[in-house]
């Protein structure tokens, strides 16, 4: 007898979708699965992540993955659940329904992760459920009886360990099946409600032309929130159905029955029934490793002390174990420069590949194993469950200024890059909330403005007189001066701009785990090939245009490079706004930095070698730090005195200077208003501040 429909095998490699909570191990898992292969890019319309993955059956067949944004519910309350919600029910032109779906839950919070499965095999599709954290339950005291929840909901449920892989072979095999049943969904819909669940999913087939299998959940998803259907990537309903819709609304309005709590409550029951079936506490006593821990890390006193200690090894690590391998990048630069000069007679081709090129981009990579410990350090936090204690302890700080912990992270996740800290700020329900996060994350300092940072610390003083504490020190004070410019704007556009009452704050707690090393190495050989692409590119394509506008139009023979970089159009461009920036203490050569870091803030260093390049007088390639030292004024004063090169960092605190930042902000607010508005009160900041700061410190005599 031949199978029926549903379990034969799909005619072309299946189609996984990969859902679950927040902090449940989702990523962790698709990374085990996938490994580096990978594409992760963006929804069109959205600026949500989309990743899709392969991996393969046991037979060598690809399998793709496709790692959908966490969510609680499919009654979605934020750009991101939507996404999740569009995908699953089909409705994303960009992204065909997924054939099968793997839900992983938490198995030490099994009853709340079991809300978002209950609506999940609604649906109607082959599911595997995946219980990860099992060790954990167990140090918990929690024992989930496998074979039990098998039964109760007639799909295949796989004990996992994300984090160490254990349970991925069984997980492997059981993706790799083509007879994967359809659950036995026991959840009746109660009494009152069910009669219009029916007639809606009728409705749905006939007038909206939805799938039977999926109209049945987007009936009761009506239901549980009407709203839910109309966001972004939906179609509005038909006259027909919402005819329906409304008349069964009005008729319980008119009876005083609360439909929509009806059904969540339902859910919650028969959730709760199969909990009480599946999972049993063993005794253990006492608070559990997590609590001893937070006890520490979430004190109002000892949390702080903990949090500033964190970042204090962070700025330190930045600082000593990055020195060795960046001197390695720097010489071997050098080496390469000075060999392409060597094997080339002098001239504006050996000038271009030396200065321009060369030059150019190797000032910037040198900085790269600095950005790797900026993100092998956040990768860690999120990895061990303490990026959610960082936003606990900053909550009452950040209800001061009329926003909650839940914007913390978007910010926290700006010290990498404002880029995913601004898309972070769509978990924000309070639309006004997000907006003001949005407006204030590019202050917190990126790493793009790192090695702008550390150019200027070494510039600061002659030779290594600079203290490791003292540099530490002024870096960390940069940071705070960015996050505490945050604060203030936060504040200032909540009681002006945006008013509103700071929400409250609901934020679970993930359990301490050990850290995902593979996750973290994952994390960061992607951030670092993003960052080595961009120095083979946009960088390299503005080192050589820089380079051409310094060397270009040619001066009368027998000038020296600073009249030749004076008068070039690089020159030109530079004397132009020097009026402006003068009072920062900034000159014309500076000036040429700014104009190109508007592409991206770390191009300022490179712009800076390829400039100060033009004025070396031999064949020797000599290092930016020691070039910046030897510049000076006209009247032969210093040009990066210590006050100069402070006032510099200040300014790149809080001037916007990212391309990909307004553009992005111009996709998350769908318009150039707000992005406008940033550009133009960031900017303005940088240069007051700058101008305080530069005219006090010369008034004082520095």
């Amino acid at each position: 007898m031949a199978p029926p429909p549903h379990l034969s095998a799909p005619a072309r490699a299946p189609t996984y979708a990969l859902v679950g909570n927040p902090n449940c191990g989702k990523s962790t898992l698709f990374n085990a699965l996938t490994g580096l292969k990978q594409k992760v890019g963006n929804y069109p319309g959205v600026t949500v992540e989309k990743k899709i993955g392969t991996t393969y059956s046991q037979h060598g067949q690809p399998i793709t993955v496709i790692d959908l944004p966490g969510a609680y519910s499919l009654a979605a309350r934020s750009p991101d659940e939507a996404v999740t919600r569009d995908v699953l029910l089909g409705r994303r032109s960009d992204t065909p329904p997924p054939d099968r779906i793997l839900c992983i839950v938490d198995a030490t919070n099994l009853e709340r992760n079991l809300y978002l499965v209950h609506q999940i095999l609604d649906l109607g599709r082959p599911v595997i459920l995946v219980l990860n954290m099992m060790d954990l339950a167990a140090q918990a005291g929690l024992n989930v009886r496998v074979a039990r929840l098998e039964k109760e909901l007639g799909l295949p449920v796989i004990p996992c360990e994300a984090v160490t892989g254990k349970g991925l072979m069984e997980l492997r095999l059981t993706m790799s099946r083509s007879d994967l049943p359809l659950a036995r969904h026991a959840w009746n819909v109660p009494t009152p409600i069910a009669p219009a669940v029916s007639e809606l999913a009728s409705s749905l087939v006939e007038h909206d032309h939805k799938l039977p299998l999926t109209a049945r959940a987007e009936a009761l998803l009506l239901l549980t929130d009407q709203d839910s259907v109309r966001v972004a990537g939906s179609s509005p309903l038909s006259p027909r159905t919402t005819e329906i819709l409304q008349g069964w609304q009005q008729r319980w309005a008119a009876e005083g029955t609360d439909w929509a709590g009806t059904l969540v409550n339902s859910r919650y029951d028969a959730i709760g029934e199969l909990a009480a079936e599946v999972v049993q506490r063993v005794g253990v006593a006492g608070p559990s490793t997590s609590d001893r821990i937070d006890a520490v890390v979430t004190h109002p006193v000892w949390g702080w002390l903990v949090l500033g200690g964190v970042m204090t090894l962070l700025f330190v690590s930045i600082f000593t174990l990055a020195q060795g391998p960046m001197d390695w990048i720097g010489d071997h630069m050098a080496m390469l420069a000075d060999g392409v000069k060597a094997q080339m007679p002098p001239g504006d081709l050996r000038g271009l590949i030396t200065d321009g090129a060369i030059g150019g981009v190797g000032s910037i990579v040198t900085f790269l194993p600095q950005i790797l410990i900026l993100f092998c350090f956040i990768g860690l936090l999120e990895s061990t469950g303490y990026m959610a204690r960082a936003a606990f302890i900053m909550d009452r700080l950040m209800s001061r200024v009329g926003l909650n912990g839940k914007s913390f992270i978007p910010l926290l996740s700006s010290y990498a890059c404002a880029i995913p800290g601004i898309m972070a700020t769509r978990t924000i329900e309070d639309h006004k909330d997000r907006l003001v996060t949005i407006l204030v994350a590019p202050l917190m300092s990126c790493s793009a403005r790192l090695p702008v940072y550390l150019l200027m610390i070494a510039a600061l003083l002659p030779g290594d007189l600079m203290p490791l504490g003292a540099k530490v020190g002024l870096m960390l004070l940069m940071y705070a001066l960015g996050t505490l410019g945050a604060f203030g704007f936060a504040w200032f556009f909540k009681r002006t701009l945006l008013k509103g009452a700071p929400p409250m704050m609901i934020m679970e707690l993930p359990p301490y785990r050990l850290p995902g090393l593979r996750d973290v190495a994952l994390q960061m050989l992607e951030r670092s090939w993003i960052f080595l692409r961009r120095a083979g590119t946009v960088i390299l394509a503005i080192s050589i245009v820089l380079w051409f506008l310094a060397a270009y139009p040619k001066a009368p023979d027998g000038a020296t490079p600073t009249q030749q970089l004076a008068q070039s159009f690089a020159g030109q461009a530079g004397h132009l706004i020097e009026p402006v920036i003068r009072p920062l203490g900034f000159d014309w050569q500076i000036g040429i930095g700014l104009i190109s870091s508007f592409a991206a803030r770390e191009v300022f260093v490179s712009t800076l070698g390829v400039v100060f390049n033009a004025e070396t007088t031999n064949d020797n390639t000599a290092p930016l730090r020691t070039a910046l030292l030897a510049a000076r004024w006209p009247d032969g004063r210093r040009l990066f005195t210590p006050l100069v090169c402070v006032t510099l960092m200040i300014f790149y605190v809080f001037a916007m200077q990212c391309m990909s930042t307004i553009a992005v902000v111009k996709r998350e607010t769908n318009g150039w208003k707000w992005p406008l508005f940033q550009t133009l009160y960031m900017t303005g900041t940088a240069w007051i501040l700058s101008f305080i700061f530069y005219q006090a410190g010369t008034a004082l005599g520095f």
